[in-house]
């Protein structure tokens, strides 16, 4: 953007000053001398070029000053209005090299800002949308019930109650949900402060393995726990809980009556590991990636009361506290769950 002005004025001062420096030279000669000879005039031509060629040059490397203001406005403009990425430059001396390192610091601090910001907007966006989407199913589904009662269509006490349980379900579905959705969106933005403190291990594996004990008793199943009691980890003890409880719930959901299920522990020097091993059906290698998304549900025909967000938490927890959560897993034998803290 340029704008004529500073040159403007720096030239009527220019000519000002070089007017008032010859008409001063003229007035000193004259009353030195009383009178005006050849050998005067040709001594304020000489002043009069002098004070020109300072003129000019003064004037050329003020444009060149004002150039360089010009072009930083310029990308300022660029960056502001269409929204243009700042290219980065190297340090340069002067006011002008400093005022477009500080330009381009606060640009960068902008940008990220404004990426944040759209960030949450989106994850709000999403958050929003995948919750009024799950929700649509069992909110009709409860329509459905109230509707058949209200309207005396089902008279039998025992269908009745059969209906009213099924109610109950959907229920305890949609709070589960709603409620496991806001434990996740509190912690991909950052809301949730984990209260790390070292610790032992063995303790929180075996008040998880508890919270599931009725489950595994229902299907059969045998729930291992293998971890020494020397074992220590640094974590947020209740949150790391309902990590693994989900992992477990996840291992019976997919595994036969009379399957066994372990939690077992590598402790070293330099890392905490936990491994959570099933006998169930497995899942494709193609189906790895996709398995920590937010209701994906690789066998849908599997516990259909499932939403499929337990995976989801359970991977924003580990890494909200700084660990690891990793898949391994052969399709028809077992599958793996491996949380990994390092110790230093």
């Amino acid at each position: 953007m340029k704008n004529s002005f500073e040159r403007n004025r720096f030239k009527a001062i220019g000519l000002l000053v070089m007017v008032a420096g010859i008409v001063c030279f003229y007035f000193v000669t004259w009353c030195l001398y009383g009178e005006f000879t050849a050998k005067n005039w040709i001594q304020l031509a000489c002043f009069a070029g002098v004070l020109m060629i300072l003129y000019v040059c003064l004037l050329s490397y003020f444009s060149r000053i004002l150039s360089e203001v010009e072009n930083v406005s310029q990308t300022m403009e660029n960056v502001i209005d269409n929204n243009v990425q700042l290219v980065s430059e190297e340090y340069r001396e002067g006011s002008v090299g400093m005022l477009y390192t500080r330009l381009c610091q606060m640009v960068g601090v902008l940008q990220e800002s404004r990426n944040k910001e759209l960030k949450e907007k989106i994850f709000l966006r999403d958050i929003i949308s995948d919750i009024s989407h799950q929700l649509k199913t069992p909110l009709a589904s409860l329509n459905v019930f109230v509707d058949l009662l209200m309207d005396d269509r089902v008279t039998e006490p025992e269908k009745q109650k059969q209906i009213l349980s099924e109610a109950s379900n959907q229920l305890s579905r949609m709070e589960w949900m709603v409620l496991t959705m806001l434990k996740l969106a509190r912690i991909e933005a950052d809301a949730i402060q984990f209260e790390k403190k070292k610790g032992e291990l063995l303790p929180i594996l075996r008040q998880a393995g508890d919270s599931v004990r009725y489950l595994f008793a229902d299907r059969k199943q045998e729930l291992f726990i293998e971890c020494k009691e020397t074992a220590t980890i640094c974590c947020d003890g209740e949150w790391l809980t309902e990590a693994l409880i989900n992992l477990l719930k996840n291992a019976s959901n997919y595994s036969e009556e009379g399957k066994r299920v372990w939690l077992t522990v590598e402790d070293t020097s330099a890392f905490c590991r936990i491994y959570v091993k099933d006998e169930g059906m497995g899942i494709d290698e193609a189906e790895l990636p996709n398995i920590f998304k937010r209701f994906y549900r690789v066998h849908q025909e599997v516990n259909p009361n499932s939403v499929g967000i337990g995976l989801s938490l359970s991977k924003s927890i580990v890494e909200g506290m700084g660990g690891s959560l990793k898949v391994r897993s052969e399709p028809g034998n077992y599958t793996w769950f491996i949380l990994t803290f390092v110790k230093w």
